[in-house]
């Protein structure tokens, strides 16, 4: 037993279907990952280096049921597929990063928009639009020996059975893999990290009662419920 000044926490992990949890140590999510995201948010699409922001591992959330956030009036879910990390490393190859790659599942990047948008009009940090409690709701994950590396196939959100999202994991503007590899130069990475790899246009605001699914061809769906 270790000799702490204050009691240890208990581990965030992920659910992992017919395995162990996974146990999560830190959460980084790409921005504007998809075009047509990045243009209804009024960036143009071309193909920058990616930016990256960061979310506590204890923001995974896995009831089925979520409190609506505090200090926000307009909460939008981001539906996206997330990348747990087996192995990590510095200035990894691209050709050798999906060897990091443990699995795959679906989460929710939840955002304090209005938030974020005074943070922005006022030149200052958006963190906790980003990185408040549970926020990052995820599904269980799929390792990579069960279903491979995903790709491609159909990314879709739907609220109270609409669809507000649709897309292919193949629109995004960097793969997996390069993301894998951009990231490990501008930070070590560790077993435990989870990536969320952004998400594809039609975001917008939920409310209490609304019903959320998030769906990635092969991956077990998302269900959350706002209360």
């Amino acid at each position: 037993m270790t000799d702490t000044a204050i009691p240890l926490w208990d581990t965030p992990t992920l659910p992992v279907v017919g395995g162990k949890p996974f146990p999560v140590r830190r959460i980084f999510c790409v921005g504007r990952n998809y075009a047509e995201h990045a243009r209804e948010m009024g960036h143009d699409p071309d193909r920058e280096p990616p930016f990256f922001f960061t979310k506590a591992a204890d923001a995974v959330f896995l009831d089925d049921t979520l409190p609506y956030p505090t200090a926000t009036e307009d909460m939008h879910p981001e539906c996206e597929m997330i990348v747990a990390l087996g192995k990590g490393g510095t200035n990894i190859a691209v050709e050798n990063a999906l060897e990091c790659a443990f699995g795959y599942g679906v989460g929710f990047d939840l955002t304090r928009r209005d938030m974020q948008s005074v943070a922005k009009k006022m030149g200052r940090p958006w963190a906790l639009s980003k990185g408040f409690d549970n926020a990052a709701p995820c599904g269980p994950l799929h390792s990579a020996a069960d279903v491979g590396h995903v790709a491609k196939g159909m990314l879709r959100f739907t609220v109270n059975g609409e669809v507000r999202q649709e897309s292919d994991l193949d629109k995004m503007i960097w793969s997996v893999p390069e993301t894998i590899s951009y990231l490990s130069g501008l930070i070590t990475l560790y077993p435990g990290d989870v990536i969320m790899t952004g998400t594809p246009a039609g975001v917008s605001a939920v409310v209490p009662g609304d019903n959320l699914i998030g769906h990635v061809d092969g991956l077990t769906d998302l269900t959350l419920k706002i209360v």
